[in-house]
């Protein structure tokens, strides 16, 4: 009989490795990697491609890894110190339904929230048509021409609207009037946009607009105090002044009231949280922005237009992008990147859903229950401030104000303190009848006039709103036939399935873009953001209800300093390009506090990322733009030279590292020193972090300050282009001048205000890298790291005999020895066939892929950037399909095929497409459609045919698609 000896403990405890989930190659996938390569280890190519110089010096100390059950054991207690209260504090943040189909099929559903940034038009039609319809929304409710999709918050969208008026206004006023009823959060990130630019910001009562000398003015609509105001007066003495109006409007309210164009409005911008997204803390949720048809060229943010295909066919594209940070660099309307997408398309579906009529029907229902809430209130002998109201009122409450707020704390409800002697109360779609009774109790008991508690007979046939007769609306809104036909549960079900199936996503293939990191975001990691403790808080409850969410934040503050070797972060910025902004105005504000004001010069590379100068554009700096070598390096001798140029006026230099052009410079501490030499502080651009964590730290090797990129190095899902987060880091000296929140009593004396609507940014979605780091510990994230880089080294490999590989820095490597990515260039291909890296991306779709980054950051070329979480048989898989595109190319350099006509020219090829007869082409439709056999078992097919970006850009149209186009 044989005995089988009992397995270790610790082995059996070890398969549960999130490690190994995460990573998607095997040790023997290593170990022929390597041979094609050319390298002896793993460990040997690192030490051949990464710099000695840079290497760090200690590892990171981190906990050990937890397995998935243990780690959301663990979070689950961390969430569990939040306090869940009802909220009834409003401030731009309301409680919210998300109806369940969206909330499983859209929010929780990899499909949309792994999908990239709608670059390549063809295979992102279904995100597309849900941005369209976000945008016919906005542009609906508020009664303009032209919206975009979308913005980051509330807040920033204000900062935005401001330097779009200035942009465009006639005034040559440099003021720029606040309504003191205006969001206090919003009015905080306005001035610290304000101040680099030299705008001045005056905050005064509303009707002071019409006596100020401005370029515009922003006004809420209603009032953060609930007041209800005819704003056309104010707007037309404004305009009189030369002056633009600015309306921050609730969405939800437009529905019943006169939408801010019809008011006579330039521009309006405000939040889309309560249609469907929870208040997170603060984030994620998506803004817009609406504003005239003469201003659509200069509006910021992303822009979905409508073009035609190949065939003919009407087809989404991104609009006007030569309005970009990534094309226009320092001259581009704003920095934003990443927007809110997925947060949007949650939004925009929740109107879908519910419809004109349904939005109504809630809408009039928070109104009956304000008004019902108001008239108990006065029942009790109390005074409201306003007369008018959508969803929230203003109580005077003189002295009784703090027991009246410790009260309503004891009983579960948060309110709103206004002022010392004033209460603020908001209600939403969750209000409930016992939620009035409650609060009619709070006031009751410390109420001196002996009331009996109002009850709800006498409201049973109905109770006028305290909404003005003369701003009620009386014009139609969601009147496309996509906002009326899919209310039941079954028809919106199959109409997000049949979106979602236009579109490739992380879910079905690799994505292999270059500088964009599109990693695994792992199911155990998306599962706490929608926990109750989490997405149903409200960023501006009392601190004690937040202990969870400050334990999560104390947390990833000091992992992510081992990850990169700074001294202090802040979590505050809701994207990478705010990570950005708030960096330097971080280094310009230790510049003025040593009485350095003056220094104000900019370095940047050439090969930068377009977001970097825009960011240096914004907190008012010059950019100068310096050199590069023939390798993709930072050239030293330009640089030093610029350096002696501006001197005393250097204030930084912003690199990437490693750099865009996928390789370790072996100089950079001496770019670091020479700069620190000038009195100049280094920024490094956190975009690359993939290629660093574990292996090197940019606050050891000389930089300064350093976004990250959560929404790539750290998992959150990139979600069709955001949400993401871009935490801004520094060295010990630039701690005190992170960005502060003094709305949220956070930094009140610091010298840098708020840069996000929230203290926390995009706090829902911080769990994922919590999750992400917790579960890989200190030696899973460096691995994580090297196998990104053998992944990439590997491609490289491959495919240098087809394609050459622009840049490298390794030594002895096959393929040169590049960094996380590589560079392709396609450029020769153009003299020698017609084609060009566009045909290369849309043939790809034909085998099933995403293309790489194009033409960035040099035209002409595909950067590929494999990641860690990828299995060699997808590599391989991608691999061949680059191998095979070759091979059709060479069949257009012998002659075979015409340069004008072939597979590449003529991609994507749609099912419709290839049955129409005559088949008039010089390849065969199984050629066109089955390039390599696996196709045939498992096809992508592109739901539109070739688009055509000149064509959509001389007709421009951002709304839904009339269904007679379709027909």
């Amino acid at each position: 009989m044989l005995m089988h000896a009992p397995t270790p403990l610790a082995d059996l405890e070890a398969h549960d490795d999130f490690v190994e989930r995460h990573i998607g190659i095997t040790p023997a996938d290593e170990e022929r990697m390597l041979s094609t390569i050319g390298a002896a280890s793993r460990q040997a190519l690192i030490d051949s491609v990464v710099p000695g110089a840079i290497r760090r010096l200690q590892g990171m100390q981190l906990p050990a890894p937890a397995s998935e059950a243990e780690a959301l054991r663990e979070l689950k207690g961390i969430a569990q110190r939040n306090r869940l209260l009802k909220s009834f504090i409003g401030q731009g943040y309301h409680g919210t339904h998300t109806p369940g189909v969206i909330l499983r099929n859209v929010l929780e559903n990899p499909a949309w929230y792994t999908a990239y940034t709608p670059y390549q038009a063809e295979i992102s039609q279904g995100r597309m048509e849900a941005l369209v319809n976000f945008q016919t929304m906005v542009c609906d409710l508020t009664g303009l021409a032209i919206a975009n999709a979308s913005l980051l918050d509330e807040a920033t969208a204000a900062a935005e609207a401001m330097t779009l008026a200035a942009r465009v206004g006639k005034s040559k006023s440099t003021t720029f009037f606040v309504a003191e009823d205006v969001l206090p959060q919003t009015l905080e990130v306005v001035r610290t946009r304000a101040e680099p630019l030299g705008l001045t910001v005056v905050c005064g009562p509303a009707d002071a607009a019409a006596q100020t000398d401005c370029f515009a003015a922003l006004f809420q609509y209603p009032g953060v105090t609930g007041e209800v105001r005819d704003l056309r007066p104010l707007i037309e003495a404004v305009h009189a002044r030369a002056g633009l109006a600015i309306v921050a409007a609730d969405l939800l309210a437009l529905t019943l009231l006169t939408p801010p164009g019809e008011m006579g409005a330039d521009i309006a911008i405000g939040t889309t949280q309560r249609f469907g997204m929870p208040m997170g803390n603060g984030g994620p949720h998506a803004a817009y922005m609406a504003c005239r048809d003469e201003h659509k060229r200069s509006l910021p943010g992303r822009l979905v237009g409508v073009s035609v295909d190949s065939q003919g066919q009407p087809a989404y594209r991104l609009a006007l992008q030569t309005r970009e940070q990534h094309i226009r660099r320092e001259k581009a309307t704003s920095n934003i990147c990443t927007a809110q997408v997925l947060p949007a398309v949650v939004a925009s579906m929740y109107a879908v859903y519910h419809g004109p009529h349904g939005l109504k029907r809630i809408a009039e229902r928070v109104a009956s229950y304000t008004a019902v809430l108001a008239e108990g209130l006065k029942a009790l002998g109390w005074s409201l401030v306003h007369e008018t109201a959508f969803d929230t009122i203003t109580v005077r409450t003189g002295h009784k104000t703090e027991p009246l707020l410790l009260d309503a704390v004891g009983r579960g409800m948060n309110l709103r303190r206004a002022s010392h002697d004033a209460i603020g109360i908001t209600l939403d779609e969750t209000t409930t009848r016992e939620d009035l009774l409650a609060l009619w109790q709070v006031f009751a008991e410390v109420t001196a006039h002996g009331q009996p508690l109002p009850g709800f007979e006498r409201f049973e046939t109905g109770i006028k709103d305290l909404l003005p007769e003369s701003l009620r609306r009386t014009s139609a809104y969601l009147t496309h036939p996509v906002f009326n036909r899919y209310h039941s549960e079954t028809e919106m079900l199959r109409y997000l399935r049949s979106l979602s199936d236009k579109d490739l996503a992380l879910d079905r293939t690799m994505i292999p873009l270059g500088s964009c990191t599109m990693k695994l975001n792992a199911t155990s990691e998306m599962i706490p953001i929608t926990w109750p403790e989490f997405a149903h808080v409200h960023p501006y409850a009392p601190r004690d209800q937040l202990a969870g969410y400050e334990l999560l934040d104390q947390q990833l503050q000091q992992w992510l300093c081992q990850a990169t070797g700074y001294a202090g972060i802040s979590l505050q910025p809701n994207a990478g390009s705010q990570g950005e902004y708030a960096g330097l105005l971080a280094i310009r504000a230790y510049h003025r506090a040593r009485g350095e004001g003056h220094r104000n010069v900019c370095l940047i590379p050439e090969s930068a990322h377009g977001t970097n100068p825009a960011s240096a554009q914004m907190v008012g700096m010059q950019v100068v733009v310096t050199k590069c070598d023939r390798d993709g390096n930072v050239d030293l001798q330009d640089l030093a030279a610029k350096c002696e140029q501006y001197g005393d006026r250097l204030a930084a230099v912003m690199i990437t590292y490693p750099s865009t052009h996928g390789v370790f410079e072996a100089e950079v501490k001496e770019l670091c020193a020479l700069v620190h030499r000038h009195g100049g502080r280094v920024y490094v651009d956190g975009a690359n972090m993939n290629a660093l964590v574990g292996i090197a730290a940019p606050g050891e090797f000389g930089g300064d300050v350093s976004h990250l990129n959560l929404h790539k190095t750290f998992c959150i899902p990139h979600g069709g282009g955001g949400p993401g987060v871009g935490p801004v880091c520094v060295v010990e000296d630039l701690v005190p001048y992170l960005p502060g929140h003094r709305t949220a009593g956070v930094g009140q004396d610091g010298p840098v205000g708020a840069v996000s609507a929230a203290p926390l940014g995009n706090a829902a979605v911080l769990p994922i890298s919590w999750m992400y780091i917790r579960m890989m510990g200190a030696e899973g994230l460096r691995r994580a790291t090297e196998t990104a880089i053998l992944n990439a080294n590997y491609i490289a490999a491959r495919l240098a005999p087809h394609y050459p590989v622009l840049y490298h820095g390794g030594k002895d490597i096959h393929g040169g020895g590049v960094a996380h990515e590589c560079i392709l260039d396609l450029r020769p291909l153009k003299d020698t066939s017609g084609v060009t890296a566009e045909d290369v991306a849309k043939r790809l779709i034909d085998y099933g892929f995403h293309a790489p980054t194009l033409s960035f950051p040099v035209a002409g070329t595909l950067m590929v950037e494999p990641t860690e979480s990828e299995s060699l048989a997808e590599l391989d898989r991608f691999c061949e399909a680059m191998i095979a595109i070759r091979e059709e190319i060479r069949r257009i350099e012998q002659g075979q095929w015409p340069q004008d006509d072939n597979p590449l020219k003529n991609a994507p090829h749609t099912a419709e497409s290839l049955l129409k007869d005559p088949w008039t082409h010089p390849y065969t439709r199984e050629q066109a459609a089955y390039p390599v056999p696996s196709l045939r078992r498992q096809k992508y097919w592109a739901p539109v045919g070739r688009v055509d970006n000149v064509y959509g850009d001389r007709n421009l149209f951002c709304a839904c698609v009339p269904v007679a186009e379709y027909r």
